[in-house]
């Protein structure tokens, strides 16, 4: 069972919904990566991802797509690419990322709730 965390520590992670404009092959990075370019919208703007997606999408399905991320962490040095948000998914049985989005489309920017 999970440890139990206060609901303001929840509030303390924003969560938001952008939608993929450009996704890109990420060959140097350690582990199979994408790199993405989201748009969160207005407030946000556009920051960039990388994704480890490459089991089950390529970068030409992902564009348009929309996605959640934590976008109030430190930006995160991967090889020579600056990671702004952390792309959220979920694994498959067998370890791979599946992406966590919302059923509808919703607008950019929109919060976690």
């Amino acid at each position: 069972m999970a440890d139990f965390i206060a609901y303001s520590d929840f509030e303390a992670v924003d969560i938001r919904v952008g939608t993929v404009i450009d996704a890109q092959p990420f060959p140097e990075a350690l582990k199979p990566a994408i790199k993405l370019t989201i748009d969160f919208g207005e407030e946000l703007g556009v920051k960039k991802s990388s994704a480890q997606l490459t089991v089950h999408y390529k970068p030409d399905q992902l564009i348009g797509r929309q996605v959640c991320a934590v976008v109030n962490f430190p930006p995160r040095q991967i090889g020579p690419f600056i990671s702004e948000v952390l792309t959220l998914g979920m694994p498959d049985p067998d370890g791979a990322v599946v992406l966590i989005r919302p059923d509808l489309k919703v607008p950019n920017g929109g919060k976690l709730f």
